[in-house]
């Protein structure tokens, strides 16, 4: 695992090459057949200051493309994608107390749920680290 800094224009932000992510700024950690979600440094820097997290509940079915969370921050109110199709499993309830980690730890602390997957997990779905900047950079532009 290697977290690399990546520059555009005045916006640079860390990038992690050991997860996988989504066009919607979220990052997926595989642990197993579970995966952990939360999302990126570069998505956290365009809300600015989190102030609340709307977290799913344990148990509750997620599909694919379909919310999974609310963030409140400073700047606005931003839905939180499901990577994925399955069930929560866990959710970081540190968040509602520290909706701040996400700011903080996007990577680590500041991860928002843990996914069961309803089907094993279709990794071309998804973007690796590099494609991920290359999303982002098309956008920025």
């Amino acid at each position: 695992m290697a977290r690399y800094t990546v520059s555009l224009g005045k916006v640079s932000f860390i990038v992690d090459d050991s997860l996988l992510y989504t066009e919607t700024d979220e990052w997926v950690r595989v642990e197993g057949s579970r995966v952990r979600v939360g999302i990126t440094d570069y998505a956290q820097k365009q809300l600015k200051d989190v102030v609340g997290v709307d977290l799913p509940k344990v148990g509750q079915e997620v599909n694919e493309g379909m919310d999974l969370a609310v963030l409140e921050s400073v700047k606005a109110t931003a839905e939180i994608y499901s990577p994925v199709t399955g069930k929560v499993v866990e959710v970081n309830e540190r968040l509602l107390d520290e909706p701040e980690l996400i700011n903080k730890e996007p990577y680590d602390g500041g991860w928002i749920a843990v996914i069961e997957p309803a089907s094993p997990l279709d990794k071309s779905k998804l973007l690796d680290h590099k494609a991920y900047v290359e999303s982002v950079k098309k956008r920025s532009s």
